[in-house]
């Protein structure tokens, strides 16, 4: 390894979208990052156990895995790895767990280059941040309780099925859909 690849900051990119990841990491590099790359959860975690990053942006769905165990992992190697999770299936629930397992911020897909670096270097909150003046939707609450369920049962489909009375196929359906923008 070169000085100057020791001066650059090292980042781990998660996410099951390799041209997602090819592009974004062309673009990190750029920006002068040390880019690690891997497309699954074990791979990511090998990955940080063998070369400890400084920042992280994990997606939140990779694969039918759930970026937030790998969130709890860099975590627990290095409490001071700045964590970003990013998501196109954004909902409280997972929000709120993701910051409870360490990570700095949570950001919707699509995010842009600058808006991944800005959230890497944002580490406190903005009590100016513009209020919702309409509540949720009826089917934007759906989707938000369906999220909590599922996150109270691990991620276990077949449990959140039961434990909303509801049949396995239908909770998937109602699941693999985007969530309902307000």
């Amino acid at each position: 390894m070169t000085e100057h690849e020791l001066d650059k900051p090292r980042l781990l990119l998660v996410d099951d979208d390799e041209t997602f990841c090819k592009v974004l990491k062309n673009a990190l590099e750029k920006r002068h990052y040390e880019v690690l790359v891997a497309n699954d959860v074990k791979a990511g975690m090998l990955l940080a156990e063998q070369n400890l990053p400084e920042y992280a942006v994990i997606d939140l769905r990779i694969g039918h895995e759930s970026g937030l165990e790998l969130v709890k992992k860099l975590i627990s190697l290095d409490d001071k790895t700045v964590c970003v999770v990013l998501t196109g299936f954004a909902s409280i629930a997972t929000a709120v767990e993701s910051i409870k397992l360490g990570a700095t911020h949570y950001l919707t897909k699509p995010a842009n280059t600058q808006e991944i670096i800005d959230a890497l270097y944002k580490n406190v909150g903005d009590s100016s941040v513009l209020l919702n003046s309409h509540p949720l939707s009826i089917k934007r609450v759906e989707w938000e309780h369906l999220q909590k369920v599922l996150m109270q049962n691990d991620g276990n489909i077949a449990a959140t099925a039961r434990a909303l009375n509801m049949h396995r196929r239908t909770l998937q359906r109602k699941l693999d859909k985007r969530p309902v923008k307000e």
